[in-house]
């Protein structure tokens, strides 16, 4: 055998080879895709799909907006009323809203996977979906954390984790860096505002007062036992925030209505302030802009002490 019998039959072998690495290679992706997945929800509860994901419903905006931080966007196909964010949400096809689902469409839309978020009157219809036999991840985070580590877990179950830790490393280290930079900053007593007919605010165990932590804040209503409860304007008074800060739309639930009240620290100080509800109040990624612009209202606040 001569130098130029080897030579011609090394890129044959070696083509050879290349071409049994890309079909293993393939064969380990598809193996890996087919593969079942396994995460605990928010409620500690174990989920379990046999293949990740392709068709999910979403019971919440807020998990609107975190299957499409997660890569998952295109498989959404039901959402609820108010699932606006991002533009291409507001195509996807209404199961209805937090008082009441189709149970009839969902199951015609033959979802793999629902996401779910237990507030409003959404407790009442769990027992219909869970009747469905569809596989249930509850998303309900309490702490600025649990957003990114609810992109990572949809990102499981989705198969779209390529998309969703780097999406899911972002988010942590934004909040990190608005740690950083309101760390040991004076606290500031406030009322935080959601609506107000009826008044109500968010005890502490709500993501949006750890939101208020982070930035220094102290929630006046925080050791309320429910979630939301409703207040009322004297027990606002007594408490005398030093800020107001409200996330309705102006015409709708304003925070104008403690201007006359004069004796209010909030008031006196000029220190009523109005904030985007959606940032806030749904715990997805955009909260990182709401906290953002939280700890800008109370970092005003304190400004004005030297008024």
């Amino acid at each position: 055998m001569n130098n130029n019998t080897i030579t011609r039959r090394r890129p044959a072998s070696l083509a050879m080879r290349l071409a049994t690495g890309a079909l293993l290679a393939a064969t380990a992706a598809t193996s890996a895709s087919a593969a079942p997945v396994t995460v605990r929800d928010d409620d500690g509860n174990v989920v379990t799909l046999p293949k990740p994901a392709q068709r999910v419903i979403a019971m919440a905006p807020h998990v609107t907006e975190l299957l499409f931080a997660a890569g998952a966007g295109d498989k959404i196909v039901g959402a609820v009323t108010y699932s606006d964010y991002p533009e291409a949400a507001k195509k996807i096809p209404r199961v209805g809203d937090n008082r009441l689902i189709d149970m009839e469409r969902v199951a015609a839309m033959k979802p793999d996977l629902i996401v779910i978020w237990l507030h409003g009157g959404f407790e009442r219809q769990i027992g219909g979906l869970r009747k469905l036999g569809i596989p249930i991840f509850h998303s309900e985070p309490t702490k600025l954390e649990g957003i990114a580590d609810n992109v990572e877990r949809l990102g499981q179950l989705m198969g779209t984790e390529a998309v969703a830790n780097p999406a899911a490393a972002d988010i942590r280290q934004q909040f990190a860096a608005l740690t950083r930079q309101y760390a040991n900053r004076p606290p500031v007593r406030l009322f935080y505002q959601v609506w107000d007919k009826p008044l109500y605010t968010l005890n502490g165990k709500s993501i949006v007062s750890d939101a208020i932590r982070l930035c220094g804040g102290v929630n006046i209503f925080a050791d309320q036992k429910v979630t939301a409860p409703v207040v009322s304007i004297e027990a606002v008074l007594q408490a005398n925030p030093e800020a107001i800060l409200g996330t309705s739309e102006k015409d709708y639930g304003s925070i104008d209505l403690w201007k006359p009240y004069g004796t209010l620290l909030a008031v006196q100080k000029n220190n009523l302030f109005r904030l985007d509800g959606d940032l806030l109040n749904r715990a997805g990624p955009r909260m990182v802009a709401g906290t953002k612009a939280l700890c800008e209202k109370i970092d005003e606040a304190r400004q004005h002490r030297k008024n």
